[in-house]
C-alpha cells in the first residue's frame, strides 16, 4: 500500500468523495466523576453497528492510555479510499482506516483521535512522541519493523478490473494471455504483466497485450471504449473503482480464488510504537473480535474493498 508512489499515484487518481458515518459526543464536568479507566465505557455505533467494550481487550491496554481515555492516530490524508476528508475543503477525516480506527477504539472504550501528517513523516512523529500509533495504508515490512509493532488488518498486492459483467469471462491472469491489457506507465503492474509472458507461451498463447497509459483513469476508459478487456492496479484501487464508477454499475472487480487479496499481496498494518507493544497486544485481540463479529467486513464492504480481507489480526507478518 503506503509503500511506493506508483501505488499512492494508483489510488490517488481514483478517488471519489464518499458520506461519511460519524458520530459527535460531548462530556461535561461532575465533581464526582470517577478515576480514569475505572468505570466500562458505553458501547458506540460506527457504520451503522453497535459496538461494545470487550473487557478481555481493555484489560490489555496499558494504564497511561487509560487514564488518558485518547490514542493519538497519525494518517496520511488524503489517500482515498482508506484516508479522506470529508469533503473539500473540510478537515474531518472519513475512511476505511479511519472507520476502522473507530471500530477497534470502540472496542477498546478510547478514543481514537486521528490526524493529519504526511507519510514520510509518520514513523519520525511517532518515535518523538507525537502520535501512539498510524492506520495509514502502511506496508508491514521487517525494515519498518525496527520503529514500530504492526497490527495486520488487510493484504493487497495486484486486483483486476473489467467491464461491468465480465464480457469475456475472465477468472484468473492467465485468462489475458493473447489479449489488450491497461496498465499505468511506470508502475509495478508493468513488471508483473511482462512476468506472466513465460507461462502464457508453456499455455501455448502469445503473451498478455501490455497497453501503457499516462493515468489508471486512462485504462479505464481504455476499458469502456473496447482499447481493452481489462486493466490492472492494486486490489484496493480496483475494488474502490468497481464499487464507485457509476454507482457500481461501469466495472468488476475480478477476484481470483489462486489470489485472493491480488497478486503479490503484501500486510498493511496498524503501526504501534514499539515503546508500547501492550497496546499492540490490546489492538490484536480488539481488531480480532471485530474480524470475528462482522463488523470488519462491514466496514470493508462500504468502501468495496472486501477483497483486501484477512481472517487473522496477526502481528508483524510480513516476511520481507
Amino acid at each position: 500500500m503506503h509503500s511506493t508512489p506508483p501505488a499512492r499515484r494508483t489510488i490517488a487518481a481514483v478517488a471519489v468523495a464518499l458520506t461519511a458515518l460519524t458520530a459527535g459526543c460531548s462530556t461535561a464536568a461532575t465533581t464526582a466523576e470517577p478515576a480514569a479507566g475505572t468505570t466500562t465505557p458505553e458501547a458506540r455505533e460506527v457504520v451503522g453497528v453497535e459496538i461494545a467494550v470487550d473487557p478481555e481487550a481493555r484489560a490489555l491496554v496499558p494504564e497511561t492510555f487509560l487514564d488518558s481515555g485518547t490514542v493519538r492516530v497519525a494518517t496520511d490524508v488524503p489517500y482515498p479510499p482508506f484516508e479522506m476528508y470529508e469533503e473539500e475543503g473540510s478537515d474531518v477525516i472519513t475512511g476505511l482506516d479511519y472507520d476502522l480506527g473507530q471500530a477497534i477504539g470502540a472496542v477498546l472504550g478510547l478514543e481514537f483521535a486521528f490526524e493529519a501528517q504526511k507519510f514520510d513523516g509518520i514513523i519520525p512523529a511517532i518515535q518523538a512522541g507525537k502520535y501512539d500509533i498510524t492506520i495509514s495504508a502502511m506496508t508491514d515490512t521487517v525494515e519498518r519493523q525496527g520503529a514500530l509493532t504492526f497490527v495486520d488488518y488487510s493484504a493487497s498486492g495486484t486486483g483486476m478490473l473489467v467491464a461491468e459483467g465480465n464480457p469475456e469471462g475472465i477468472e484468473t491472469y492467465t485468462d489475458l494471455c493473447g489479449l489488450p491489457v491497461g496498465v499505468q506507465s511506470g508502475t509495478q503492474q508493468v513488471d508483473l504483466v511482462e512476468s506472466w509472458a513465460a507461462e502464457c507461451e508453456d499455455l501455448g498463447a502469445e503473451p498478455v497485450d501490455l497497453k501503457q497509459y499516462p493515468k489508471d483513469s486512462d485504462a479505464q476508459l481504455a476499458i469502456s471504449s473496447g482499447a481493452v478487456v481489462a486493466s490492472l492496479l492494486t486490489k484496493p484501487a480496483a475494488g474502490y473503482v468497481a464499487k464507485t464508477a457509476g454507482d457500481g454499475a461501469t466495472f468488476d472487480s475480478i477476484d481470483d480464488p489462486a489470489a485472493p487479496n491480488g497478486y503479490g499481496a503484501t500486510p498493511n498494518g496498524i503501526g504501534v510504537s514499539n515503546t508500547t507493544p501492550e497496546l499492540a497486544e490490546a489492538i490484536q485481540v480488539a481488531l480480532q473480535s471485530l474480524i470475528d463479529d462482522g463488523t470488519y467486513e462491514v466496514i470493508l464492504d462500504k468502501y468495496g474493498l472486501t477483497g483486501i480481507a484477512v481472517d487473522e489480526a496477526t502481528i508483524n507478518g510480513a516476511e520481507s
